[in-house]
């Protein structure tokens, strides 16, 4: 689930045409937490997922792969 979890928020990202530090911003997180999440190396608590769905208007379960668009 973490590789799939990181391809959704780096293709989403670059859709928008964001840089990490920009949806960092956005979300309320360092450039260095989107980079983890990018790379597989950590996931967002619960919190941080749910502001992540509302930014991009996904849902939870599409980023984390339980679900397609």
């Amino acid at each position: 689930m973490k590789v799939l979890f990181a391809n959704r928020v780096r293709d989403l990202r670059l859709e928008r045409g964001l840089n990490q530090s920009a949806l960092a911003n956005a979300i309320g997180v360092t450039q260095r937490k989107i980079s983890y999440w990018e790379t597989g190396k950590v996931e967002p608590d619960l919190a941080t997922l749910c502001k992540l769905a509302e930014y991009f208007s996904v849902s939870t379960d599409f980023l984390l792969g339980f679900k397609e668009y």
